[in-house]
């Protein structure tokens, strides 16, 4: 009793609120001759009949919507993490992350071997342009530390000169 009136309750729930003829699998063009081939009297009853088969839907094309073809695939919920890298020719490196529209770290400082590992550890196709940028911040670093070594020489030069 009750799955009989739950079927029933179903189909009708999920059947569209309109008051055309239900489809079938005959065309609308024999369902017309169906009705006229009837007996003269009921004619006359089939004129209001015969809008309602022109107006029968058309069978929609892909996969038609409902519980019974839903998709019992598990749906995979994506998350958009933004991570940028930024470095400097100095070789100062700085990470932001984003989630969504949300900044959830902004200007962290990090170390240029680090970038580096993190680098090697996610793709080689990665560490490669990273590892350049890095080699020409290490050989400026190293450019302006021998400058600066010159310099202090030459300060010290001048301090003994004057102590003597």
């Amino acid at each position: 009793m009750t799955v009989d009136v739950l079927t029933h309750d179903e189909e009708t729930a999920e059947a569209p609120a309109t008051t055309e003829a239900p489809a079938t699998d005959v065309p609308a063009a024999e369902a017309t001759t169906v009705t006229e081939s009837a007996s003269p009297a009921a004619s006359d009853d089939s004129a209001p009949a015969e809008p309602a088969a022109e107006e029968a839907p058309k069978p929609k094309r892909g996969r038609p919507k409902g519980a019974a073809t839903a998709s019992t695939a598990k749906k995979t919920r994506t998350v958009e993490l933004i991570l940028t890298v930024t470095g400097t020719a100095d070789g100062e490196w700085q990470a932001e992350l984003k989630n969504g529209s949300k900044w959830v770290a902004k200007g962290l400082e990090i170390p240029a071997a680090a970038v580096s590992r993190a680098a090697k550890e996610l793709h080689s196709d990665l560490s490669g342009p990273i590892d350049e940028v890095i080699n020409q911040a290490r050989e400026a670093q190293a450019a302006k530390v021998a400058a600066l070594e010159a310099e202090l020489e030459k300060a010290k030069q001048a301090l003994a000169e004057l102590d003597a």
